[in-house]
């Protein structure tokens, strides 16, 4: 389900592919409780189809969580998904908030 992203220039390369298809974020905190018990509600639910779903270890790579924020126009929070579609971000969600369904009504 999930893509590692790891480098700033992948958010390249997700902005591009956010005109073909919706794209989700999710960046996760490991040093979070309430970030693994989203992250592990999320794993065990439906994935809708027609969406990539990147992975950010946002304590690994800080910068990159960042210029999400930057590139975006999102504040960070922790845990946190953000949905891209046609180069911007048409949803975000954190916390316990965070729902599979929410994502597949964006579909």
């Amino acid at each position: 389900m999930w893509i590692a992203l790891e480098s700033e220039e992948q958010l390249t390369a997700i902005k591009s592919r956010s005109f073909e298809q919706p794209v989700v974020i999710f960046k996760h905190s490991t040093r979070c409780s309430t970030s693994s018990m989203v992250k592990s509600r999320l794993e065990r639910s439906e994935v809708p189809k027609g969406f990539d779903f990147y992975y950010l270890d946002l304590i690994r790579y800080r910068s990159v969580s960042n210029r999400i924020a930057e590139m975006f126009g999102v504040e960070h929070e922790s845990p946190q998904v953000l949905v891209i579609r046609d180069g911007k971000c048409v949803y975000d969600e954190s916390h316990m908030a965070i729902r599979m369904e929410e994502l597949t009504e964006m579909s």
